[in-house]
């Protein structure tokens, strides 16, 4: 039978071979050392959305002129999206899998960079998600309407769970969202079995502990990844830009399902990396999503490693 991982190990082959470029997108791989573990950031490319849809609640003036201030377009956010990957001597653990093909065009180049940087799909034991949004879940079910990760085990919020999975949880999105719950829905169903549930707290896998960042979704969930010495928090969506986010937490942003509780979470997010200077690792930040949050005036800045 050919799946998707044949096909591409058999492209990355070919293309070897015969001297023509990979079929597999060429994303960006960067490692950073976690302890006696390694951490992997695999871009999964990139979204487009109009700045008047994640900043439209906010003075324009106000905006516009922090936006000018750091040379940023005034009409469009293009983030990036990050997927983490630890390695340990035990196995992988995969935070988050990116969009697939059928979100966004720009999006779905994780799994083929996973596996043309050299990562064995047998060898990843955990995928932990931060929430269930499209450009973090959908990437779980390949274009064969396989599982990418079909030896391992799944982590989410229980309260993450439960709200994509309520009868009436798609009546009470925004039309404009209500694909996003279709979606959560029909892959988190076909994964019931292979989840497992936490609360915030607790410590899901050796060393990773889930924090709460919700606010973005009902149940977003952070992790705090300790291995000796060392700590990384994998932020996912609780910071989405690397200047609005650490500058104007106070913002609401149109991304967040409960923009209230997402200012909370910003602003409590940011005043424990900044005192505990733990470095971070953002789904949507630049480089890699890799840096820290320093005080900055009245607020914070991100601080790239």
């Amino acid at each position: 039978m050919i799946t998707r991982r044949k096909f591409v190990k058999l492209g990355i082959a070919v293309g070897a071979i015969a001297g023509f470029p990979s079929l597999a997108r060429a994303q960006q791989v960067t490692s950073i050392d976690q302890g006696t573990s390694k951490l992997h950031i695999i871009n999964d490319g990139f979204m487009k959305l109009p700045m008047g849809f994640v900043f439209g609640d906010v003075p324009e003036a106000e905006r516009e002129q922090l936006l000018l201030t750091n040379n940023l377009p005034l009409d469009q956010v293009s983030p990036p999206c990050n997927v983490t990957v630890l390695e340990t001597q035990a196995g992988l653990v995969v935070f988050d899998v990116g969009g697939g093909t059928n979100f966004m065009p720009t999006l779905g180049g994780f799994f083929d960079a996973f596996l043309e940087a050299g990562f064995d799909p047998e060898r990843v034991t955990d995928v932990v998600f931060t929430h269930a949004h499209p450009d973090h879940l959908w990437g779980i079910i390949d274009d064969f309407d396989e599982v990418i990760f079909p030896n391992a085990n799944m982590h989410i919020a229980q309260s993450e769970f439960d709200f994509w999975m309520a009868e009436d949880t798609i009546s009470k999105m925004n039309p404009e969202r209500q694909s996003f719950a279709v979606g959560a829905k029909n892959r988190l169903s076909e994964l019931a079995d292979m989840f497992s549930f936490f609360q915030f707290g607790d410590e899901i896998l050796p060393g990773v502990e889930a924090v709460d960042t919700s606010g973005h979704t009902i149940g977003h969930a952070s992790f705090n990844v300790h291995q000796g010495t060392t700590s990384t928090m994998i932020i996912g969506d609780a910071l989405t830009h690397p200047i609005i986010s650490f500058e104007r937490p106070d913002w609401p942003t149109g991304s967040d399902h409960d923009p209230i509780a997402g200012i909370a979470t910003r602003q409590k997010l940011l005043d424990r990396l900044a005192s505990e200077k733990t470095q971070l690792i953002g789904y949507h930040l630049n480089n890699a999503g890799v840096g820290y949050a320093e005080r900055h005036k009245n607020a914070y800045k991100f601080v790239a490693a």
